[in-house]
């Protein structure tokens, strides 16, 4: 007999994971959704410390998980980006219920 709910994807959802690591900048993000629902970023935009606004096109995922960050919903992409000759090991976090986006830089 087993006591509590079965782990699965759902129940490992519902925890609550705090605050996402690193510092975080608010970017603008195109991607592809399939058929069954799965997001796939393909490029961001960011303005930078100066105020230019830059393009990383090539986004290379290592994994997905589903999230929550202080009670919010999210999707977060543990990612390698590679910009102007060097890669950025980075998080892109998808904010579900607010549609917004944002890099948190490792």
């Amino acid at each position: 007999m087993a006591f509590g709910a079965p782990k699965t994807s759902t129940n490992l959802i519902r925890t609550d994971t705090g605050r996402p690591r690193g510092t975080q900048q608010e970017i603008a993000c195109q991607c592809w959704c399939t058929s069954s629902g799965a997001i796939t970023p393909l490029m961001i935009k960011l303005q930078d410390e100066d105020g230019v606004l830059r393009i990383i096109r090539d986004i290379a995922v290592h994994s997905v998980e589903k999230q929550r960050y202080a009670g919010v919903p999210s999707i977060t992409y543990d990612c390698t980006l590679e910009y102007d000759g060097r890669s950025i090991r980075a998080w892109l976090v998808f904010y579900q219920t607010e549609g917004r986006w944002v890099l948190c830089v490792r």
